[in-house]
């Protein structure tokens, strides 16, 4: 597993099979709305496996009013190699999306890479 790139990235349309290209590579990111960011990796030999993942996020409710929890979801590798992006865009309201965000990817409960990218 290696980590591509990490950073701010184009907009991403998560209905098409191409990843966003690089904008910039960074841990601190502007946020305004639809900045896009987060990480590439690449895995080489797993296709077949299951990769976990988890979004570690200032805390903000969601539109029922309460705490959203971390995201998180599993996704399994579908080819030799697998490029897979992990992150997110920003949307209103833009205050409460400021701070850390930890992007961690994880496979039979091991954390393969963690990124942190700072929303200013």
């Amino acid at each position: 597993m290696l980590i591509r790139s990490y950073g701010k990235y184009s907009t991403w349309d998560r209905e098409s099979r191409h990843l966003p290209k690089l904008e910039e590579l960074t841990y601190t990111v502007k946020a305004e709305v639809g900045v896009e960011f987060g990480m590439i990796v690449e895995f080489a030999q797993a296709k077949g496996r299951i990769i976990d993942y988890t979004i570690e996020h200032p805390p903000f409710v969601n539109s029922a009013g309460q705490a959203e929890p971390p995201f998180e979801g599993s996704v399994q590798i579908r080819k030799n190699p697998y490029e897979f992006f992990l992150g997110d865009t920003i949307w209103e309201p833009i205050d409460d999306k400021r701070g850390p965000w930890t992007m961690i990817v994880a496979m039979d409960g091991k954390v393969l890479a963690s990124k942190t990218i700072l929303l200013t």
